[in-house]
């Protein structure tokens, strides 16, 4: 329901009551513009775009708390989130009505953050939080639209892979601490990821059956939980290297239960201790800058090398789908040019042979057809 009342002072009060029977009033110099202001809201919640006008008078930090408490993430992403927000975010936005941010502000605040962060990966990974902060206002109705919307989007160039040789995993493994050395092996052999790698379990490896199931991972805060996705939950082949490593890992350790990799004092491993150690290591043998998920790389390349189907790699890498793999892998695979050739020049090399050609088709097609009788 919505009127327009004159006041005593000449003013024109225009209000209407929302889908929740709340109640909203402006109050106008000119009548027709309380009529036009009116028309507006009514079509704005005809069409679904309405947002209540208080909702929006939220700070950006308010409502993040909100948004952050409702989201059922896993403990990697809550951390990566929350980092993100109380780094970047919330130092410019915070204290800001949410439905004050302007589009042409959040464009200034990109430029800031790619001069500061550098890498547009890093850049994209930090937009991406206040681009699904903004668009969960939206649809909890606090803004009618994303300041994010219309901003030009950080572009990441598809980065070369590293793929470390065997020597290099032969070398790190020398360097690494005794209760660490076979991690180099069961990345680069097996594919896993961080996580994964000091999530695996003794019960985990079944030397007798020569597989490896990958059921959970250990997380920032040294937690063990489930893993990145669905398809990430897999079984995968148990080379022979790898198993030796591992036998080896195990009777030099006394790591008999638990989890395959711990501290010394049988602790989880940190990530942060981790990662100081083997860039001690990657620096000592002349690899400086490689990360223990290029092992991952080098395991996905060994397959692709081997002749292993885009199927094949996805679910040994485990990953969600296979666009996924080719996203990452598709120009390892072998190149089809030649195939390519050979097929259209079979095709089209010897005109002589179309009239065999439609003979055959016109056989074929009698075939299907009196099978379909």
């Amino acid at each position: 329901m919505a009127s327009i009342a004159k006041r005593q002072n000449g003013q024109y009060r225009a209000r209407y009551r929302d889908g929740g029977g709340r109640e909203h009033a402006r109050h106008f110099a000119r009548k027709v513009d309380a009529q036009r202001w009116l028309d507006e809201q009514t079509a704005a919640i005809v069409t679904g775009q309405w947002a209540d006008p208080r909702a929006g008078k939220v700070t950006v930090r308010e409502y993040a708390q909100r948004w952050q408490a409702a989201q059922a993430w896993r403990p990697n992403t809550r951390h990566r989130v929350g980092y993100a927000l109380s780094l970047h975010v919330l130092p410019t936005f915070g204290d800001r009505p949410i439905g004050s941010v302007r589009r042409s502000e959040v464009q200034a605040w990109l430029a800031g953050l790619r001069a500061k962060l550098g890498l547009p990966g890093s850049v994209k990974a930090v937009y991406a939080v206040l681009r699904g902060l903004m668009r969960a206002a939206v649809l909890d109705r606090v803004i009618v639209t994303s300041p994010c919307d219309g901003v030009s989007a950080p572009v990441t160039v598809g980065k070369t892979l590293t793929i470390p040789s065997a020597a290099d995993v032969a070398a790190l493994a020398d360097e690494l601490p005794e209760h660490l050395s076979a991690v180099p092996y069961v990345a680069a052999g097996l594919g896993l990821r961080l996580g994964e790698v000091f999530g695996l379990a003794v019960s985990d490896v079944d030397f007798l059956g020569r597989r490896v199931s990958v059921a959970r991972q250990l997380d920032d805060g040294q937690m063990l939980g489930p893993l990145k996705t669905a398809s990430s939950y897999r079984t995968v082949p148990l080379p022979d290297v790898v198993s030796v490593a591992l036998a080896e890992h195990v009777k030099r350790t006394g790591r008999r239960d638990g989890l395959v990799f711990a501290t010394p004092a049988g602790e989880p491993v940190k990530r942060n201790t981790f990662g100081r150690t083997w860039r001690c290591a990657v620096e000592q043998v002349g690899l400086r800058g490689l990360r223990l998920h290029d092992l991952r790389h080098a395991y996905a390349s060994a397959l692709i090398a081997a002749g292993e189907s885009v199927k094949v790699v996805q679910t040994r890498m485990g990953h969600a789908s296979a666009m996924v793999t080719l996203d990452v892998y598709g120009h390892l695979f072998p190149d089809s040019d030649d195939r390519t050739r050979a097929a259209v020049d079979a095709y089209l090399g010897n005109p002589a042979d179309s009239a065999r050609t439609q003979n055959a088709s016109a056989q074929a097609t009698g075939t299907a057809t009196d099978f379909l009788k």
